[in-house]
């Protein structure tokens, strides 16, 4: 097998491990799933947490998420179906569509929303956390948000569709969303039953798939195969490329990377430091009404 753009067979990624979510709650007690962040799976450098929320009930998520702070670390929220509000202190405000994405960089502090525009209906996407380096951590707040019709679509053989929301693809095709100090990939993949995909994934990353609905069917370290189903979180193992293949029903996923940072992690709440000291000014500041 040879990528696209190489000449070279590359080293393919396994799964080594496979990551169960586990229920919880945040906001004002909308119920979702936690899988990054969790006991058994704290953290994935850079990745700090993963949330899946999906729920045709309102009352599990009318209440939303009133306004809290974050401060060292980026917020990512996609969504599938539904609609959210987002609103900050500092006066920006917009609505997240389906199939639309926000990048959010809460840099030294902001104080923000999300609450669902909708009174009844599906709503259903992820909000990852993404670490910032030291030097990093006290930038100014900043947005990338692009609603669905300005991610690309890549159509591939066999019917494999590949949204790519950040990074760069095999085929050549960029996400809107940029940030080179943990150059992520981030990419939606459906993949017609029986067919396979295959992507290139920088070396140097930690990566992962998300399956929304499986299974997916992959090798593990030993070569045996393995088919993590919907919503379970396949850790992959190092190398600079995936083959994930649908069996007998469609598959739909997300393929996650990014560069790790190796620096310590210290972190309480909505907030995400290097040392404990530095957490305890991010309250101190919070509380006085620094952000």
């Amino acid at each position: 097998m040879n990528m696209p753009g190489t000449g070279d067979t590359p080293a393919l990624r396994s799964v080594s491990r496979i990551i169960k979510g586990m229920p919880a709650t945040d906001g004002a007690g909308v119920e979702l799933t936690r899988i990054i962040g969790q006991p058994a799976f704290p953290m994935l450098d850079p990745f700090l947490l993963l949330d899946a929320f999906r729920s045709d009930k309102p009352e599990d998520y009318i209440a939303g998420f009133p306004p809290h702070p974050h401060r060292g670390f980026e917020t990512v929220t996609y969504l599938l179906a539904g609609r959210m509000r987002h609103k900050d202190n500092a006066g920006h405000e917009g609505v997240i569509e389906p199939g639309g994405i926000q990048w959010m960089t809460a840099g030294k502090g902001i104080v923000h929303s999300e609450m669902p525009e909708q009174q009844d209906g599906m709503l259903e996407g992820f909000q990852l956390w993404v670490n910032l380096p030291a030097e990093h951590k006290m930038d100014a707040a900043a947005y990338q948000e692009y609603p669905a019709e300005n991610i690309p679509v890549e159509t591939r053989d066999g019917g494999v569709e590949v949204r790519v929301i950040a990074g760069v693809t095999s085929h050549g095709t960029t996400g809107p969303v940029v940030q080179p100090m943990t150059e992520p990939l981030y990419l939606d993949v459906q993949v017609p039953a029986g067919q396979e995909f295959i992507e290139s994934i920088p070396a140097s990353h930690n990566a992962f798939i998300y399956v929304i609905h499986g299974p997916v069917i992959t090798a593990n370290e030993a070569g045996e195969m393995v088919q993590p189903g919907r919503d379970d979180l396949g850790v992959l193992t190092q190398g600079d490329a995936v083959s994930l293949q649908a069996g007998e029903n469609d598959a739909h996923f997300l393929l996650i990377a990014g560069k790790p940072l190796g620096e310590p992690v210290a972190r309480a709440g909505p907030f995400v430091m290097n040392t404990r000291a530095e957490v305890q000014q991010a309250f101190e500041d919070f509380k006085l009404d620094r952000f």
